[in-house]
């Protein structure tokens, strides 16, 4: 199932402030420490949620580049999405069967403001055709970051936008993420467009 979308950004506290003004709730995640990212996160309903991610100016330059293109991004962009899964192993092996290469696991973990160590393990795909093929997110035993979430706002849909739409399916039916909410269509270059819909009833879109 959808996880989680992200949004990643070259300067993660304008892009906070212009969401919260917007009407999307953003909480304080934490850092990634080691990559050089931080995150805010707001519930989208269902289990799912948004993440705004970008660099952390309190930790010194990573020895690698930053996650999601961070280092070579001009603006905010909704860059990727993450397909949960109760058991990564299991996942990957069915992707790889299917005729998909979903990348090897990786654990990783950041630490909530209030202490809390969240642990997870993921995978990033080798080649994610623009941002349009998920990475698959494992969390195991930690409690999921939407329990402590508010579900003010709701992922009203998701479309991909791809020069090869079929393939983009078929990657999804891969990784069991061929899902009525995720829409597939045929466009010039690779973009994903979420609609989330406000606590107030209006319609928000993030590109």
């Amino acid at each position: 199932m959808l996880d989680h979308l992200v949004l990643a950004t070259p300067d993660l506290a304008s892009s906070v402030a212009a969401l919260t003004a917007d009407g999307i709730a953003l909480v304080e995640g934490g850092p990634h420490v080691g990559v050089g990212t931080r995150n805010h996160l707001a519930g989208l309903g269902d289990g799912r949620y948004l993440e705004v991610v970008g660099p952390d100016p309190e930790q010194p330059e990573p020895d690698s580049p930053r996650p999601f293109r961070i280092d070579t991004l001009a603006a905010p962009r909704l860059l990727t999405w993450a397909v949960r899964v109760p058991d990564l192993d299991a996942a990957l092996a069915a992707a790889r069967d299917a005729g998909h290469d979903p990348g090897p696991g990786r654990a990783m973990s950041r630490r909530r403001p209030d202490g809390e160590l969240l642990a997870w393990t993921l995978a990033f795909p080798p080649d994610d055709l623009g941002g349009v093929v998920p990475f698959v997110i494992d969390w195991g035993s930690t409690p999921h970051p939407t329990a402590s979430l508010d579900d003010g706002a709701r992922l009203a849909g998701l479309t991909i936008g791809h020069p090869e739409p079929d393939r983009v399916r078929s990657i999804l039916r891969a990784l069991g993420a061929d899902t009525a909410d995720v829409v597939v269509g045929e466009s010039a270059e690779p973009v994903l467009t979420a609609r989330i819909v406000l606590a107030d009833g209006t319609e928000k879109v993030l590109v």
